[in-house]
């Protein structure tokens, strides 16, 4: 009997042991699983942060180089600064800018949007950075405005092209940050010294890693007096991922998930602590699910006589179990239709905004050929009325044969203007149709006849010899058109400021299943070939006296976008002999089969 007890306790005591060694493992899986998932949301809720942060101090890294073009900030430091204050603070106004100043090749404040007292910022990082030709980027606590700012200093070049001056727009960066504080998780941004500049959470706004007297010795014109110590924390690994322990905060998660994503665009680091106690809790309640089990599956064992209850009870755990899981999966499900949804929403904007940028560059170039389409409409009414006039006169001596000949004459007119009017409509509307067939010959013909005046008038010889065989691409019509037209467009802007030749060259060529059509001048060629398809990048300068040609250095930018939409590429190169030569290589459409 006493033997029977014995095995009796140490099977008991055997099967505890292997049910804690079970839940055991089973929770640790559960709980390596929960931060799997925890480490998907935080990387995604992360790189959004980071993306709102430097689309927010993009805008004005934008604005810098804008305001680096504008003919007033040009002329300030050249020595003439009236009214650049206004200017400068009426863009600092819309802009939502802190600060905006305009600043001499030397370092010395021309003129500023507050009006403060000028500094001189000679042998500053940013400064020396723009006096190179580039962006230079610059974070600080400043004095002058006694809060964190970002600047942004661009280069001005005058029309030699040597560097004479810079902008720079300083960012208030409480600003950037006050519309997403307090927001989850908890995201802050470091820079290279291991400081917290930017952060969701104020209280950890300047805290330094490491010893802060070291910190502020080699950075004292970054942070004054402003430093404190960084959180105390702890730091263990599990399974490759960095769990901290974070004591004495109040808005900070008690024990959290450490994710990091480097920034090199505004030189920091994104950093983010994602609360692990769902996880946790998660990892707990599986184990407890299998401890249950096991419990109850033992009960069934050595309790037979209750095996009803224990079963009903064990039912009971699990079902519970099984609601609470199947409760947090569905609102994981549900937030990750919400971020499907918001991602949508943003690719149908960005689509619908690229759309308009090039129905508007359409618009552009028809309303710059405004005048020589009225003339070359003009002049086919003229002759219009003048045969009608005629055969009237002819009709009355009885000539009508002459007569009919007049009318055949007015007839072809009128095919010309209606000709000339429908490949404008057809230009200018919004194109809706996917990719489709279209013959090369008929893109170029209609973009030659409305550029025919402007190139009459310009003087400028445009030479296109269809080929011999149909070269049909895939692409959009209209939108095709939209690249041969700013091709051309550009060719007779390369050369209007030259004497003769100006001659265009267009030719087409078909390379197994690609088709490269081909657009020279012999204008003056390419300054920067790498860089002729960045967005606002321009050649094109307004002179002093207001003659010359303004380009927003969209126009190829969006050829690129256009081409590439086909499943194209586009390419643009100097010429070895003389002029520049782009070469639109596009899919050649497939023959279709007969049907049987």
């Amino acid at each position: 009997m006493l033997n029977a007890l014995q095995t009796r306790i140490i099977a008991i005591v055997t099967f505890l042991v292997a049910v804690a060694l079970l839940s055991a493992g089973v929770g640790w899986a559960g709980y390596v699983s929960a931060l799997d998932q925890l480490e998907q949301r935080g990387r995604s809720d992360l790189a959004l942060a980071s993306d709102r942060l430097t689309g927010e101090l993009g805008r004005y890294r934008e604005l810098a180089v804008l305001m680096a073009d504008h003919p007033g900030v040009m002329a300030a430091v050249t020595g003439d600064a009236r009214g650049v204050s206004d200017l400068l603070r009426e863009t600092a106004d819309k802009t939502g800018s802190l600060d905006i100043l305009v600043v001499s090749q030397f370092g010395a404040e021309l003129a500023s949007a507050s009006g403060e007292g000028a500094l001189s910022h000679g042998g500053a990082p940013y400064f020396e950075r723009a006096m190179d030709g580039a962006m230079g980027v610059y974070h600080r606590v400043s004095d002058r405005y006694g809060q964190r700012t970002f600047m942004f200093a661009a280069p001005v070049f005058s029309n030699a092209g040597p560097v004479q001056g810079a902008v720079i727009i300083i960012v208030n960066v409480s600003a950037v940050e006050a519309v997403w504080r307090g927001a989850r998780p908890t995201v802050f941004f470091t820079d290279e010294l291991g400081v917290t500049f930017i952060s969701n959470r104020s209280e950890m706004v300047l805290m330094a890693r490491g010893n802060i007297s070291t910190v502020r010795g080699t950075s004292a014109e970054y942070y004054p007096d402003t430093l404190r110590p960084f959180l105390d924390h702890q730091e263990r690994d599990v399974r490759g991922r960095q769990l901290w322990s974070v004591e004495g905060q109040r808005y900070v998660p008690r024990h959290a998930l450490y994710l990091s994503l480097s920034l090199p665009v505004i030189q920091m680091t994104g950093e983010a602590l994602l609360d692990v106690s769902p996880a946790r809790t998660l990892a707990g309640l599986q184990a407890g699910v299998a401890a249950a089990i096991c419990l109850a599956f033992g009960a069934m064992l050595f309790l037979a006589t209750e095996r009803r209850r224990t079963l009903a009870i064990a039912n009971a755990q699990l079902e519970g179990a099984v609601q609470a899981r199947t409760a947090e999966l569905s609102r994981t499900n549900a937030e990750l239709r919400r971020e499907v949804s918001e991602r949508i929403a943003a690719e149908a904007q960005l689509k619908k905004a690229q759309s308009d940028l090039v129905q508007a560059g359409k618009l552009s170039a028809l309303g710059q050929m405004s005048a020589g389409i009225s003339h070359e409409l003009n002049q086919p009414l003229m002759a219009i009325r003048s045969y009608a006039e005629n055969a009237e006169a002819f009709l009355d001596r009885g000539k009508s044969e002459v007569a009919g000949q007049n009318l055949a004459r007015i007839a072809d007119l009128a095919r010309r203007m209606g000709r000339i009017i429908r490949n404008l409509r057809a230009f200018a509307k919004q194109e809706r149709e996917g990719i489709a067939d279209v013959p090369l010959d008929g893109v170029v013909t209609a973009v030659l006849e409305i550029v025919e005046a402007r190139a009459r008038d310009a003087g400028v010889e445009i030479v296109w010899q269809p080929p011999d065989v149909d070269l049909v691409v895939r692409g959009g019509e209209v939108r095709l058109q939209q690249v041969v037209l700013n091709l051309v467009t550009n060719a007779m802007d390369a050369m209007e400021a030259q004497d003769s030749p100006r001659r265009i060259e267009i030719d087409a060529e078909r390379h197994n299943d690609r088709i490269e059509l081909f657009v020279r001048d012999t204008g003056p060629g390419l300054d920067e070939p790498d860089r002729i398809f960045d967005p606002f990048y321009s050649t094109k300068q307004v002179t002093s006296d207001g003659t010359g040609q303004d380009g927003m250095g969209l126009g190829l930018s969006i050829s690129y976008g256009l081409v590439q939409s086909f499943g194209g590429m586009i390419r643009g190169r100097n010429h070895p002999v003389r002029g520049a030569v782009f070469t639109v290589t596009l899919d050649a459409a497939q023959p279709r089969e007969d049907a049987a």
